[in-house]
């Protein structure tokens, strides 16, 4: 199953796979493109979107959201045959990148195969993940925070029979909360780096740009961004963007209106590089059914949810024992900020020196809706009363976990740390690089390893690895994490986890199914823009080193 950078004659093409047999029950065009939308009253805000159409299987595989930055929901089912044909409208590179789905490696949607303005792409995969809360979003090359940040991105939802067997919130109870932090320029227009966004003047960049040197950083990425732009501008490529404006489900925030009975919360942070303290205003607890790869064992109760850029939580809300007309609200909740301006500015490393250059902290323009702040997220308005008869289970998934005397280095695991060099975040002292793999980023297919990832005390990440699952096995070492431990939501299959500044998460993965070039990286975007995303290699048991 190779995926194939096609030409616009590529419709008259007859090629259905690398052996000519790929058979799908669900075809799909998902397209990139600028549109106008009317988010608020005034001018139209330019946005990029996602366009879905279906070619073969069932209708309701796609549900839109109209007037909105969100890309469609897809919906697929464990087992079943997928072919999605991608088609950039954009005119700058791009590429759909599966997060958290277990396929080969030319269907993960990485960097290197991200096509050229007026290309295509054509995924071929089966679904092999439980049932859960995925997503998909653009990646290419010095693009992707831009990319994501107006509005390539969309929910993948995955069933399969014992998901289905359970009595869960459906239909109208089933509800997505995909949040994102943006900032309003003029003119209804959405505001991240200058020069950049829909409303741009790009030319458009031939070849497919999967060969680039530097890869996130290379080309016009710094001699037209970093290097280039105002202190404001260093600051957010190097640090995250953090905007003064809440967006759920690809519009500013307004109230759901809800009725007196038990839902199912689909909730993505899709934000660039926000991390949520997720908590109801009123105190009750968030009751958490699943996370990144589907179901938990059991219904974990938190007092809040620490949900990081990349992150999934499925919630049970049961509101059943509200009044009508009542409100209650999200919240995102403070805790010690990752970015800790103050006391980086007065030290040393990167913060220092960009101190120094700027002539101290004052005129850093941080954002007006810091990291870390207490803000409310959404309100949820009981606007009429139903008969509730879903009750919360017991019991959820059998859920499998990997033991650590199965791993090949059940005694020595692999060693991570975040790395800061040169201007650029790292592991292990190497940033990003195009296809290039290090002797340490190496693994065998078949085999279950156990990760270690050092966090710097300089702030938090949010570490992604591509193409798996994982289970967390222990987190220790962060002294300034105190706020945020009672919301990790551990127990389940994550494939992003939040790794505070100064902590060291152990995580235990299998290598199972595919060969081939894999990522794992911060999805705190503009952190793995800035080099710290890396490629690590699956080989066969057999292949030499």
């Amino acid at each position: 199953m190779t995926g194939l950078p096609l030409a616009q004659a590529w419709a008259k093409s007859s090629h259905s796979g690398a052996d000519g047999t790929f058979e799908p029950d669900l075809a799909l065009e998902l397209t990139a493109c600028a549109q106008n939308l009317a988010l608020r009253s005034g001018p139209a805000t330019a946005a990029w979107s996602y366009d879905a159409k279906v070619l073969k299987g069932d209708a309701a595989s796609v549900r839109a959201h109209p007037d909105s930055t969100l890309g469609p929901t897809l919906h697929m089912r464990r087992g079943q045959k997928v072919r999605i044909d991608f088609v950039n409208e954009l005119d700058q590179p791009s590429i759909v990148n599966w997060h958290g789905l277990h396929v080969p490696a030319d269907m993960m949607g990485l960097p290197r195969y991200e096509v050229a303005p007026g290309r295509r792409y054509r995924y071929e995969f089966q679904v092999n993940d439980r049932a859960g809360t995925y997503w998909y979003h653009a990646m290419a090359a010095g693009h992707t925070p831009e990319q994501v940040y107006f509005g390539l991105a969309g929910l993948l939802i995955v069933s399969d029979d014992e998901e289905a067997a359970l009595p869960l919130p459906r239909g109208e109870y089933d509800l997505p909360i995909v949040l994102q932090d943006r900032s309003w320029g003029q003119d209804n227009q959405l505001h991240y780096l200058p020069g950049t966004g829909p409303a741009a003047s790009r030319k458009p960049q031939a070849g497919n740009g999967s060969t680039g040197e530097g890869g996130m950083m290379g080309g016009r990425e710094m001699t037209g961004g970093m290097m280039s732009g105002n202190m404001g501008s260093m600051m957010t490529r190097m640090m995250g963007f953090f905007g003064d404006s809440i967006f759920v489900n690809g519009r500013p925030t307004q109230p759901l209106e809800l009725a007196t009975h038990a839902y199912r919360l689909h909730v993505l942070n899709a934000s660039n590089a926000r991390t949520y303290k997720l908590a109801w205003k009123d105190g009750r607890p968030l009751t958490v059914i699943a996370t990144d790869g589907g179901l938990l064992r059991e219904p974990a109760h938190k007092p809040y949810v620490m949900l990081t850029p990349g992150q999934r939580v499925e919630l049970w809300a049961d509101f059943s024992g509200d009044a009508v007309d009542s409100d209650l609200t999200l919240m995102s909740e403070s805790f010690n900020s990752m970015m800790n301006m103050g006391d980086m500015m007065s030290g040393s490393g990167l913060m220092g020196m960009m101190g120094g250059m700027m002539g101290g902290g004052n005129r850093m323009g941080a954002p007006s809706l810091p990291d870390g702040a207490a803000f409310p997220i959404l309100t949820v308005r009981i606007a009429h009363k139903v008969e509730n008869t879903l009750k919360l289970p017991a019991h959820l998934s059998n859920l499998e976990r990997l033991r650590v005397q199965d791993a090949a280095n059940p005694h020595n695991p692999r060693s991570f740390h975040v790395t800061m060099g040169h201007m650029q975040w790292g592991f292990n002292g190497h940033s990003f690089k195009m296809g290039a793999v290090a002797p340490d980023e190496v693994v065998r297919l078949g085999t279950t390893e156990v990760w270690e990832f050092i966090n710097s005390p300089m702030m938090a990440h949010a570490i992604h690895l591509h193409g798996l699952q994982f289970q967390v096995l222990e987190r220790s070492g962060s002294s300034r994490s105190a706020d945020v431990t009672g919301g990790y939501a551990d127990e389940g299959w994550l494939d992003t986890m939040l790794v505070m500044p100064g902590e060291r998460v152990k995580i235990i993965m299998r290598f199972a199914d595919f060969t081939g070039l894999y990522a794992y990286q911060c999805h705190m975007l503009e952190h793995a823009a800035a080099g710290l995303m890396r490629d690590y290699e699956v080989r066969a048991s057999h292949a030499s080193a």
